[in-house]
């Protein structure tokens, strides 16, 4: 269980004295084994925020591959897990600042403002606020992005008259992670009915709903669903004024430090056939395949479906940023199909992938038990009524 921060020891880790004793606290292991010496050492020399100190550093350095400039960051356990990685905010506030120039931005959830960093840092936009209803949060915010201005109030009472509204629901509570939209902190709905006639943008879990949220609930906004290196990060409801109803899917991948984008949308077409296997089998990105525009990636890339409900494309390249697997023969489902063609191409570390098919992976890898030296892949899936296996070659990132 984290540590829960008090305003006493925010004000200490802004302090002249508290700045110097993370500066010390930084220059410890503080890992599994070392704890046992660290602890009293920091205790002896810092009590009672040695905790505060302890924390502040070891979320710091878990924040180093989430959140730019992360070793200045106030922040704690529970704020780091719900925090936007910076490349997404990044992302976001570029498209706000291009869609609505010269906009003030409102984050009504703002939290330790990991969000509120990247849209100060933009030109495009007038001004920024923040709220929350977490006084230790809006505390750590004051430090982290001093060019806001925030505000002790309730996402649910509107306390500015922005341009853009930005929420991001809490998703957890005391008893673990929560999946229904009216166990969100603010509950979702209640949230668009709060802004309704705004532009609003409220991130969410990438495994929402969104056929339901627009069928069900009448939502008549766009859906971006977003993913970084591979991981899908999150679903963003757009709405309001000026936003077009749609799905996108955003794929964010960074090399060298660099961030590249590439974006699709539910307003290109998406005819195409469903043949044989052709050289590569395709495995689109997680955000693509969630925002459910694999058919309309296809038709861009000339790519088809081994099945027309199937995930998995196919074709005689892979387009830049996919995934692929050069197809080395198609066998059987069965245990004993598999383990003779892979073990005919001396198969020993194995990736599997599954679509359409009742089938756990590490469990199947375990009964193959292969022997073999080379590595490969094999995609396992459904076509028509039937399952086929295809051994590839180890996928590749193009």
């Amino acid at each position: 269980m984290s540590y829960s921060f008090s305003l006493d020891d925010v004000a200490f880790l802004r302090s002249r004295h508290g700045e110097k004793a993370l500066q010390t606290v930084s220059g410890l292991e503080l890992s599994a084994s070392s704890m046992i010496a660290d602890v009293p050492e920091v205790r002896s020399r810092y009590a009672p925020h040695d905790a505060a100190l302890i924390e502040t550093v070891r979320c710091r350095r878990r924040a180093a591959v989430k959140l730019r400039a992360a070793d200045d960051l106030l922040v704690n356990d529970d704020a780091l897990q719900q925090a936007t990685a910076s490349a997404v905010a990044a992302d976001r506030t570029a498209e706000i600042a291009g869609r609505f120039p010269g906009a003030v931005v409102h984050d009504v959830t703002c939290s330790i403002g990991a969000e509120l960093r990247e849209l100060v840092r933009s030109n495009g936009i007038a001004g920024v606020i923040g709220s929350d209803l977490d006084v230790v949060r809006l505390a750590m915010a004051r430090h982290n992005v001093p060019a806001a201005t925030l505000l002790n109030a309730d996402a649910l009472t509107p306390t500015s008259t922005a341009d853009v509204v930005l929420a991001d629901p809490a998703r957890r509570s005391d008893a673990g992670r929560v999946f229904r939209l009216d166990q969100l902190t603010p509950p979702l709905l209640e949230l668009m009915t709060t802004y309704s006639g705004r532009v609003l943008i409220v991130k969410c879990a990438p495994g929402l709903d969104h056929m339901m949220l627009r069928n069900r609930f009448g939502f008549d906004g766009e859906v971006q669903i977003t993913s970084l290196d591979g991981g899908v990060r999150e679903a963003c409801l757009w709405s309001g004024p000026g936003v077009e109803p749609g799905r996108r899917a955003t794929v964010l991948r960074t090399r060298g430090g660099v961030v590249t984008r590439f974006e699709i949308t539910d307003r290109e077409s998406d005819d195409v056939d469903a043949g044989d296997v052709g050289e590569w089998i395709v495995d689109p990105d997680g955000a693509i395949v969630r925002a459910g525009l694999v058919r309309h990636y296809a038709h861009r890339f000339g790519l088809w479906q081994l099945d027309p409900q199937i995930a998995y494309l196919t074709g005689d390249y892979v387009p830049a940023g996919a995934r692929g697997f050069r197809v080395v023969e198609q066998t059987g489902v069965t245990e004993k199909a598999l383990r003779k063609a892979l073990t005919a191409h001396d198969c020993g570390p194995l990736e599997i992938l599954v679509r359409g098919l009742d089938v756990d992976p590490d469990r199947l890898r375990k009964k193959l038990k292969l022997k073999g030296s080379q590595p490969m892949s094999v995609v396992l899936t459904r076509i028509g009524r039937k399952g086929a296996a295809f051994v590839c070659e180890p996928g590749v990132r193009f």
